[in-house]
């Protein structure tokens, strides 16, 4: 990767074509602009799971730091390709008047006529889509799980702001167990009674499963504490008895349910960049999230 410093957008998108034509590829097949807004500390780890997402979908990524406001306006920037990338990748680092206005960097530096998706790999804004950098994607990817402030209200301050465009990687943790137990119903459409969600304490994605579970089945949906890792079972009380996915390790679940003989089922906790991947799949509407949204924020009205 080559270093500019005091550099501008102009010159960084110059080196990205630089780059291409000296590597002899000067057309890539990059479908999406990824943006990633980090702190330093965070930022080779983002890039990490950026760059594995990015075999799935090859990508211009920017990582975007924004450092102190204060002083003289900078922009230094590391620029290259190839380094097992799929695309070509840009880490910006901003200081100075110009962290107030982080778009005037990075919106000269979007692919042209394709879709932009923008992550916070931990603390995002509390209105994503009112963001200056958020206001350029289509997909705005938060995670409400690795917020290292007002951690407990995280996931409500994102499902307050939600519009059209947002997720959290706290929804896509849960779509294994969302499918295990929709397929469940499917094989014994028995009725719900009741339901649990077991959990670490301080869980976004044990909420989300809660209030999924409530929209979609409309019965009473118990939150109980465990000492996880993540989600450790959910229950479906039925008359016949109850339907149970218990995960006690993070990785293999048992699957019970009335009149079968329990087996065990494949649940392990997935990694970032299998969670980035699928997020990057879908850059349309997510209805059902939305009403899961709706869902929780009624639920921690009433708590």
């Amino acid at each position: 990767m080559r270093e500019l410093l005091d550099t501008n957008a102009s010159a960084i998108a110059a080196e990205f074509v630089r780059a291409r034509t000296k590597s002899g590829s000067p057309a890539m097949g990059m479908v999406m602009t990824l943006v990633i807004v980090v702190d330093e500390d965070a930022s080779q780890e983002a890039l990490q799971a950026a760059r594995k997402a990015s075999r799935e979908h090859p990508a211009r990524v920017l990582g975007v730091i924004l450092g102190d406001a204060r002083g003289k306006p900078a922009v230094n920037a590391q620029v290259g390709i190839g380094d097992n990338w799929t695309g070509e990748t840009a880490m910006i680092r901003l200081s100075g008047e110009v962290v107030r206005h982080p778009e005037s960097v990075v919106l000269p530096l979007l692919l042209p006529d394709s879709p932009v998706a923008i992550w916070w790999p931990a603390d995002s804004p509390a209105d994503p889509a009112a963001d200056p950098l958020g206001r350029l994607a289509q997909r705005r990817i938060t995670d409400a799980a690795a917020a290292t402030k007002s951690k407990t209200r995280a996931m409500s301050t994102q499902c307050a702001s939600y519009t059209k465009g947002n997720t959290d990687l706290a929804w896509t943790r849960i779509t294994p167990w969302r499918a295990l137990l929709a397929a469940a119903l499917d094989q014994q459409p028995l009725k719900v009674r009741r339901a649990s969600v077991t959990a670490e304490r301080i869980s976004p994605s044990a909420d989300l499963l809660q209030a999924w579970l409530s929209d979609r089945l409309k019965v009473p949906v118990d939150r109980k504490n465990s000492a996880g890792p993540g989600i450790t079972e959910a229950v479906l009380e039925t008359r016949e008895g109850p339907i149970r996915i218990s995960r006690k390790d993070g990785r293999l679940a048992t699957f019970s349910s009335p009149d079968r003989p329990d087996r065990p089922v494949a649940l392990r906790r997935r990694e970032l960049p299998d969670l980035l991947a699928e997020e990057l799949r879908r850059l349309d509407e997510d209805d059902v999230y939305q009403a899961t949204a709706k869902r929780l924020l009624k639920l921690h009205s009433k708590a």
